[in-house]
């Protein structure tokens, strides 16, 4: 098996090599020779970078060094993250992947002063979606060295985990996760939870509720997957309410996206992916709270029942939309969803879903876009995100916005701002504000942190999964929060 062990830059001394106490306790293991030959094999290490040696002794054939950078730090305010946390998360992922290249299929990992983020680091690094593939990368199972801190490192595993299955449902074909087989796939991984009950409703269920503009979405079969998590100490106490987009493809209907990356559209879903894993994570860590999980799914295809531009439907709390545009759909499933989550005396609303483009033009991948009404839930988002290093930055839910969604010709409200492109994701939040009564609701768009090129060095190319787990560190603070 491989060993993984981090390294700190001195800032006094760059000469100098500074372990962490596991890589001293190798070091002492071995008569010095790690540190002999870290010093012999060039420059010190810098952040991210990495060095491998092997032979040096019997039961870790293989040891890597991977550079921490500063040791203390701490939290970056003009980075909004946990600076230690995110270099341990990337360090650690990097060292794992070396693991893999070389076919070790064990690989104990430095704790690095925080057990949670190597975990995640390995777990997060070590993830490749390759489900349909005959030729796979080798399995490689990452576990804590030492004995220390084992708790936190298992808590570490299950957030990232619950990030890796967000990853594996948007990552796979369309054919593959259809409405039906999403709803299966999140019922079949919360069955072992006996605190956990799972409804997957029919569209006739979805027609008695008169959620017109979610069906006038959905001409294929559509599902609404509800999920109660009972984890409170009283199962009447007031739920957090997760609502997440689950439009499993995205061809833009009539309005037909161009066909140049259209095959992403698989993932349109995020949301959905997002809140569901969100959920299963929080049941396997025990957190005690209720939480209501919620999720509109269905496909957005063009067809002879197709949603045509200028078509007028209603939606579940009676107000009449404008379809101006059939590729903003999303806002259509989610504003019948919300009003049905203000069924449930709900404590806090959060929303998910790749909303717009214009999200990903204004923050790109550096954060999740946030629109919220309630400044106690923005904190508590915002305070956990710090933790996590998956940022959300809170975007503004201007009464300006809104004039642009109601001042329809046809309608209560039209699905796109009256000047089109401009302040696109402002104006999507503008109109889901109009369904939601709620005193405490936040909308994220995650549309720019969809997938990872190689902005997140802890997570393969790909779909990204973000940010799971910055909503089960928000229910996590919410559960603290009594």
């Amino acid at each position: 098996q491989g060993l993984v062990l981090g390294i700190y830059s001195n800032e006094k001394d760059e000469s100098a090599t500074q372990f962490t106490s596991a890589g001293d306790a190798f070091d002492r293991l071995v008569s010095g020779k790690l540190r002999e030959l870290l010093s012999l094999s060039g420059p010190p290490l810098k952040k991210g970078k990495t060095r491998m040696f092997h032979g040096l002794h019997q039961d870790f054939p293989s040891v890597v060094v991977v550079g921490l950078g500063k040791k203390n730090a701490g939290v970056n305010d003009q980075e909004n993250w946990n600076e230690s946390k995110e270099n341990i998360r990337a360090a650690v992922a990097v060292g794992c992947r070396q693991m893999q290249d070389l076919e070790v299929p064990y690989v104990e990992v430095d704790s690095c002063g925080d057990a949670q983020a190597a975990a995640e680091g390995a777990v997060l690094g070590l993830h490749e979606y390759n489900e349909l593939k005959q030729k796979k990368k080798p399995v490689v199972t990452p576990q804590l060295h030492g004995s220390a801190e084992r708790e936190a490192w298992q808590k570490g595993v299950t957030y990232a985990e619950g990030q890796n299955l967000a990853r594996y449902l948007m990552e796979a074909p369309a054919n593959y996760i259809t409405p039906l087989k999403f709803a299966e796939y999140i019922e079949q991984k919360l069955r072992s939870f006996s605190n956990v009950k799972v409804h997957i409703r029919p569209e006739s269920w979805i027609a008695t509720q008169q959620m017109g503009a979610f069906l006038s979405v959905a001409k294929e079969p559509p599902i609404f997957l509800e999920i109660h998590y009972l984890g409170g100490a009283n199962t009447n106490d007031s739920p957090l309410v997760f609502v997440g987009k689950g439009v499993t493809f995205d061809s833009g209907g009539i309005s037909l996206k161009p066909s140049s990356g259209m095959d992403a559209m698989r993932a349109d879903m995020g949301g959905a992916a997002t809140v569901c894993s969100a959920i299963v994570t929080a049941a396997a860590l025990k957190l005690p709270l209720n939480i209501i999980g919620l999720a509109p799914l269905c496909e957005n295809m063009p067809s002879g029942k197709a949603n045509k531009p200028g078509d007028v439907v209603r939606a579940k709390n009676g107000k009449t939309i404008q379809v101006d545009n059939t590729d903003a759909e999303g806002r259509l499933l989610l504003a019948d969803a919300l009003c049905y989550a203000q069924n449930f005396n709900t404590r806090a609303i959060v929303n998910a879903a790749t909303l717009t483009g214009a999200m990903d033009v204004a923050l790109g991948s550096a954060a999740t876009g946030v629109f919220t009404n309630s400044s106690w839930l923005w904190t508590h988002l915002y305070e956990a995100s710090i933790v996590t290093g998956d940022r959300v930055w809170r975007m503004p839910l201007f009464e300006h916005y809104t004039k642009q969604v109601t001042d329809c010709p046809l309608a209560d409200l039209s699905n796109i701002g009256k000047y089109s492109r401009a302040g696109g994701a402002c104006t999507a939040a503008a109109f889901l504000k109009e369904f939601v009564t709620a005193s405490h609701w936040a909308h994220l768009d995650i549309a720019g942190v969809m997938s990872n090129k190689d902005e997140v060095p802890y997570l393969r190319k790909g779909m990204a999964g973000r940010p799971t787990r910055t909503l089960v560190e928000l229910a996590a603070r919410l559960s603290q929060d009594s």
